[in-house]
């Protein structure tokens, strides 16, 4: 097991993050439930309500939560509590009017991505000359930037979901349905200790072509090509693999191309990843490779996204995003080949940068691998 967050850990991460939105020209920071507050202070609710729940980092005072009063013992248990201020509202009051004090009335502040257009609307009702911009936009590298103890986790997720692939490979798939394999998945994935499992996308056939397709009902038949794309959370961070399996030894030759292609492209992009580099070449190195090979209108999504608290989250690579690659930094590399009505093929692997370069945290085979 990993060794716990501490309230230093939670104390400088809110330091650092009150410090950004400043340097961004933001007068400070909203947090509501989520991954930004789980990230800076511990701290997740039970339940996610209509009652407010709200972080305030602000340069000229200390890190202040206020939150329902019912919920207070809760706050005081997360591992980052005693680094705050907490106030507190009662049903039957105008949680507003608790929040807003603790904001300047025509301050512009970062505010969750996640919360809730209420909560947002109440604000900007309380105080109408103050302004608001999702973290997303406005500090997108909040929680990019991994510390070893976060590396750690993710590493061990990823460990753990090639441990789930490579124990799928023994079950069996032709005569079985989609959702049959997806259950395999997911339990497999918990089996490895993941305490979330947040997608297992089993596409057979013609489904393959659909990046998410969802599993179904589909009967996987001898002759199919399967993507299986899985992930979620364990010990708080994330997971995300894909691979592509062949059912039966027969496998048609433009299978075989269309792989080798995708196979060259990952491995491309993945040798790619140095500090400086933006985020949008690692994208443009795999494009090239899937369209000098005539494929390039069927590589339909970008090549990857960030990995944390959440599987998805910056930075992404993809086209216009000028983000340099930073070390510490981690997120997926996923090219991916879709022929509408017949198959696809994606591999993928989560990548973090070195002081020199990638280096994987899935390490499973990137051969076409035939199962029964």
């Amino acid at each position: 097991m990993p060794k716990p967050f501490t309230v230093e850990d939670f104390t400088r991460r809110m330091a650092r993050a009150t410090e950004t939105a400043v340097s961004a020209g933001l007068s400070g920071l909203v947090i509501t439930p989520g991954p930004d507050l789980v990230y800076l202070t511990g701290y997740q609710p039970t339940a996610i309500t209509e009652r407010l729940t709200a972080l305030v980092l602000a340069p000229d005072r200390e890190p202040t939560m206020v939150a329902p009063r019912l919920e207070i013992p809760d706050v005081q248990r997360a591992p980052g509590a005693t680094a705050l201020t907490l106030m507190d509202w009662t049903d039957g009051t105008d949680p507003y009017a608790t929040l807003s004090p603790l904001l300047e009335p025509d301050g512009r502040y970062g505010i969750s991505d996640s919360a809730w257009a209420m909560h947002l609307l109440g604000l900007m009702e309380a105080l109408p000359g103050s302004g608001y911009r999702t973290l997303t936009r406005a500090l997108p590298m909040l929680r990019a930037v991994k510390d070893a103890d976060e590396l750690e986790r993710l590493a061990s997720a990823g460990a753990a979901a090639d441990e789930a692939f490579r124990s799928i490979l023994n079950v069996t798939f032709a005569g079985r349905t989609e959702n049959e394999v997806a259950a395999d998945l997911a339990r497999l994935l918990t089996e490895f200790g993941h305490s979330q499992v947040d997608f297992t996308v089993v596409g057979s056939g013609p489904n393959g072509a659909n990046p998410h397709h969802e599993a179904g009902d589909r009967v996987i038949h001898n002759g199919d090509t399967v993507v299986l794309d899985f992930g979620g959370l364990k010990d708080g961070y994330g997971s995300d693999t894909t691979r592509t399996v062949h059912v039966g030894t027969d496998i048609p030759d433009e299978v075989i191309e269309v792989h080798g292609i995708v196979r060259r492209a990952q491995q491309a992009a993945f040798e790619a990843v140095r500090p400086g580099v933006a985020c949008q070449e690692i994208d443009r190195v795999a494009r090239a490779v899937i369209t000098e090979a005539g494929y390039g209108e069927y590589f339909i999504h970008r090549t990857g996204h960030g990995i944390g608290l959440t599987t998805h989250e910056p930075p992404y690579m993809v086209e216009g995003e000028e983000q340099v690659l930073v070390p510490g930094m981690c997120f997926s590399i996923e090219p991916g080949i879709y022929l509408p009505g017949r198959f696809g093929v994606r591999l993928e692997d989560i990548v973090t940068v070195t002081e020199t370069a990638g280096r994987r945290f899935n390490n499973t085979p990137h051969d076409l691998v035939v199962v029964a």
